[in-house]
């Protein structure tokens, strides 16, 4: 479904609207679902998508993947998890993974950001450099 202008445009302030604190807020998303479904306003199926769409984006961007050679201890998963919420906030969704060919040290995902710690892609990084 090809989305109109407006409707991405309405959809984006809508989608402001359902932040508390500078923190996305589902039940005020509700909120706004329910009442853009009951006024039916002019392509309310554009603006659901788009709405749909950026929430999708938004808890995405919450996912973490943590990846290590071997598995971490509760200390480290800690102070790993400390650091991603200082900077990407609180409501982080973290999961571990144990991926062998890493080598050593880890590589963590953030949405779309990937930090690579790791041994392999220290070997990766050099190779390409010749």
């Amino acid at each position: 479904m090809k989305i109109s202008k407006t409707a991405a445009a309405s959809a984006r302030r809508l989608f402001g609207l359902c932040h508390t604190g500078g923190r996305f807020d589902s039940s005020k998303l509700s909120a706004v679902i329910s009442r853009l479904v009951e006024a039916k306003p002019r392509d309310y199926k554009g603006i659901l998508a788009a709405l749909q769409r950026l929430t999708r984006l938004e808890l995405e961007r919450r996912e973490v993947t943590v990846e290590s050679a071997v598995e971490i201890d509760d200390s480290t998963r800690q102070r790993v998890v400390a650091g991603l919420a200082k900077q990407y906030g609180p409501d982080l969704v973290v999961e571990y993974k144990v991926t062998s060919n890493l080598l050593g040290g880890l590589r963590i995902r953030v949405g779309n950001d990937v930090f690579d710690g790791s041994v392999s892609g220290r070997l990766e990084r050099l190779a390409n450099a010749f």
